[in-house]
């Protein structure tokens, strides 16, 4: 999929009702003061802050008159990005109103992160199209899919309409969302977890933890999900966990079926599983300390792709919500190496480029996301 990314400094954003009225302007914030916990500089939150803004002005002018965001439909595949077989491509998508629905969900929290209500702020016409959009993909079944996307993207939609309806209402929201989240719930597996597809009998940590965050959001809104569904999700999340060796502490990818106990060393998959667990509410330091310390160190390899490659984008997305749910000196370091990097790498015209992945809207949405983090306007990504 994407937090989605300081409580001292922003005013937090109430849940609001549906409808409160329209306005240009967004939600403003205090950028005088440092935060005690993290001690970012204010000056450094205005530049990521402006860097956000150029690249949600890109955006905007990116977006289709369906209100989607395009990306190229595939899967990671060892150390590339392959488009699949059944998926549209995106100039078929531009030309035929389609979209990519979780590169979409991606760019609209992106928007509401800046404070960007659909009926509020410079940006919120494109929030507001972006939702419509979505919910005219949710299926009868609840399935949220255009131009072939799968469970990763309908976990990143179900995510976005409960950001959207827990800050900002609306009855078709919240139909769209419930019939989103119970497709979740009925195709959760017998060992607790999800794959690329509904009702798939195979499982991975890294779809488990989209789908666990998206039905966090919505139960942390008062939408129904069954509290056994997502405690046999995090149970499955914990048996992932390397119990020895020199992986220990970390996290393999899948622990069932082909591949099983490969892979402990992915950084995406160990900041998805501390994300996960955080989302659960569970900060013990013997389970996360040892995933935190792997992440800081393979930091450097991941930033060495300079933000081009799928790792680099789907890996921060949530590395950065674990680090700030982490908070203190590790957060303070992890977001002076990471907005740095996002800093340089801004292109001249405000987006961020994806080579290998679904392109470079995606790249821009999570960069947009990640250096707003810290407003912590999204609900998911409150600490």
């Amino acid at each position: 999929m994407l937090a989605s990314l300081l409580a001292a400094i922003f005013a937090v954003l109430p849940q609001a009702p549906a409808n409160t009225g329209s306005s240009d302007r967004p939600m403003t914030i205090d950028a005088s003061r440092k935060d005690p916990a993290t001690q970012i500089p204010a000056e450094q939150l205005r530049a990521c802050t402006a860097a956000a803004e150029r690249g949600l002005r890109w955006l905007e002018q990116r977006q289709t008159k369906s209100g989607a965001f395009t990306g190229i439909v595939g899967h990671k595949m060892n150390d590339d990005y392959v488009e699949l077989d059944r998926g549209m491509s995106v100039e078929a998508q531009r030309t035929q109103g389609h979209g990519h629905i979780g590169v979409t969900a991606i760019c609209g929290m992106a928007f509401l992160a800046g404070g960007h209500l659909p009926a509020r702020g410079i940006h919120g016409a494109a929030g507001q199209s972006a939702i419509r959009y979505l919910i005219e993909h949710v299926l009868d079944t609840g399935f949220v899919t255009d131009a072939g996307t799968r469970m990763y993207s309908h976990a990143f939609a179900t995510l976005f309409l409960a950001e959207v309806y827990g800050m900002y209402g609306g009855k078709d929201v919240k139909d769209a969302l419930e019939k989103a989240i119970n497709l979740i719930v009925d195709c959760q597996n017998a060992f607790g977890g999800w794959r690329y597809n509904p009702f798939d009998r195979e499982l991975d940590l890294s779809v488990t933890v989209c789908q666990v965050q998206a039905l966090r959001a919505a139960r942390n809104i008062g939408i129904k999900v069954p509290e056994g569904t997502i405690d046999r999700a995090i149970d499955y999340v914990q048996r992932s966990r390397v119990t020895r060796g020199r992986s220990r502490g970390q996290f393999f990818y899948k622990i069932l079926g082909r591949g099983a106990y490969e892979k402990p060393n992915e950084f995406a998959i160990n900041a998805a599983a501390l994300t996960a667990l955080a989302s659960a509410g569970i900060y013990d330091q013997e389970l996360t300390e040892p995933a935190l310390d792997f992440l800081e160190r393979a930091y450097e390899d991941v930033s060495d792709y300079y933000g081009r490659h799928y790792y680099f984008w789907y890996g921060n997305y949530y590395a950065c919500q674990a680090f700030f749910q982490s908070g203190g000196t590790r957060f303070r370091r992890y977001f002076d190496r990471l907005s740095q990097d996002l800093l340089r790498s801004q292109q001249a015209d405000g987006r961020w480029i994806n080579d290998c992945g679904p392109g470079d809207e995606f790249a821009t949405g999570i960069a947009c996301l990640l250096l707003q983090l810290p407003r912590q306007y999204l609900p998911i990504l409150q600490r």
